[in-house]
């Protein structure tokens, strides 16, 4: 039994919808790939009308808890809406024609997708630019986890410590001695800010240097939407991603193997520093693991701006999916029920059915479409993880523009906001 069922009094959730409707492509099986314009819909030729319609994102009835103004984002980009498929550039719904429909979230935008196969099973405004939250951190832990080494002690510096007063911590002190795999338990279970500056730090020479990586890395596995500002995702001007980006950073994350064992401890001890500060147990946010069987792990994220976000993965019958979901509210459901309701959705989908796939590291934004089928290519797919940017990919043909072209977007996005913060929650 899903784990939706067993939560009766949310079953009314997934009936609900939204009275305006948003564009959406539903493709049947095999049909060709058409995006049809929201303003040309009503003359598309009969052909047509029998492969899509247009649908709004099913969310739950009645108002949102709260609609604070979110920062201007980046100019929506044609060509960067259709990475992994031209089905995918909408802001609305996209599912196969054959699917159930969804459950009803209050997530603006979401995303679910098989790790192994990189099929896209459905999603609400995949490339919709959002801001992410500490969710970020799985960017950064898929940057920086390979390369320190785990049992490496540290110490602590005053500016691994300033943070946002008020924002998440993993209760790290200046001059405290921690091994990385302790910050690296602090960055994932308590989603703490503290550790994100430091291992940015370590892994880049300075936190902007970690940062700096981080973009490199994200444009190498094809998230062209995503810009980090800071490591720990605590709001700042020109920062961005998008449930599509999300989901190739988690794919990445779930390709190492210590990012396994971290996303599932439950617990941990920090350790004392010192007779004047005595340790302390922290507790794993993530509640997919305890309450979600199969679950592989994931990261939650809270910020007035973003709103809550979260990615989560788990396996059943040996499927791995993966969710994304962004903008959310805290009711009716949670962040990582919302995720859970959709995988639950994902996983009574076909196999062999999809609207996009995540395309593999190296894929070229000049290309998307043509990228896109590189998941179906004998010897691509997600091992292709491990030589990202290397050879054996296809080249990154469009990088420098693509990334020049969103530095001046994102430039002038951040002038327009700057003084326009509030304060995060972590």
């Amino acid at each position: 039994m899903s784990w939706f069922a067993h939560s009766g009094q949310r079953l009314a959730l997934a009936a609900a919808a939204a009275t305006v409707a948003v564009p959406v492509l539903v493709t049947a099986p095999g049909a060709a790939v058409a995006h049809v314009p929201a303003d040309r819909a009503a003359s598309a030729r009969p052909a047509q009308a029998a492969s899509w319609r247009i649908a709004p994102c099913p969310k739950p009835a009645g108002p949102r808890v709260s609609a604070p103004t979110r920062p201007s984002p980046p100019a929506a980009d044609p060509v960067l809406r259709t990475v992994g498929g031209d089905q995918l550039a909408t802001a609305g719904l996209a599912v196969p024609a054959s699917a159930g429909a969804p459950p009803a979230v209050t997530a603006t935008s979401w995303l679910v997708a098989d790790l192994d196969t990189g099929a896209v099973l459905g999603a609400c405004g995949a490339h919709e630019y959002a801001t992410p939250a500490s969710v970020q951190k799985l960017l950064l832990a898929a940057t920086m986890m390979g390369r320190l080494d785990p049992e490496r002690v540290v110490t602590i510096t005053r500016e691994d410590v300033d943070i946002e007063p008020g924002s998440s911590s993993a209760g790290l002190i200046e001059g405290g001695r921690y091994s990385i795999e302790t910050l690296w338990l602090g960055l994932l279970l308590a989603s703490g800010n503290d550790a994100a500056n430091t291992l940015a730090r370590l892994g880049g020479g300075t936190a902007e240097g970690g940062v700096r990586e981080m973009n490199e890395l994200a444009a190498k596995l094809g998230a062209f939407q995503t810009h980090a500002v800071t490591p720990s995702g605590l709001d700042a001007p020109g920062q961005f991603t998008s449930a599509y980006d999300l989901a190739l950073i988690m794919r990445a994350c779930l390709a190492e193997p210590l990012f396994g064992k971290y996303a599932l401890t439950r617990y941990t001890q920090i350790p004392d520093q010192g007779k004047h500060h005595k340790g302390f147990q922290i507790q794993n946010q993530n509640l997919l693991i305890d309450n979600y069987p199969g679950a592989l792990g994931g990261k939650t994220g809270y910020t007035d701006l973003a709103r809550h976000t979260y990615v989560g993965a788990a396996e059943r019958d040996g499927r791995r999916l993966v969710v994304t979901v962004l903008g959310a509210e805290y009711v009716p459901l949670r962040g990582w029920e919302q995720g859970a309701a959709l995988l639950d959705w994902g996983f009574a989908q076909p196999a062999d059915v999809s609207v996009g796939r995540l395309v593999d590291p190296g894929a070229s934004a000049a290309n998307p479409s043509a990228a896109a089928q590189a998941a179906d290519t004998p010897g691509t797919g997600t091992n292709a993880l491990a030589d990202a940017g290397g050879t054996g990919t296809p080249p990154l043909l469009a990088f420098g523009a693509v990334v020049a072209a969103a530095g001046l977007v994102l430039s002038a996005a951040a002038r327009r906001r700057r003084g326009n913060r509030t304060r995060p929650r972590h």
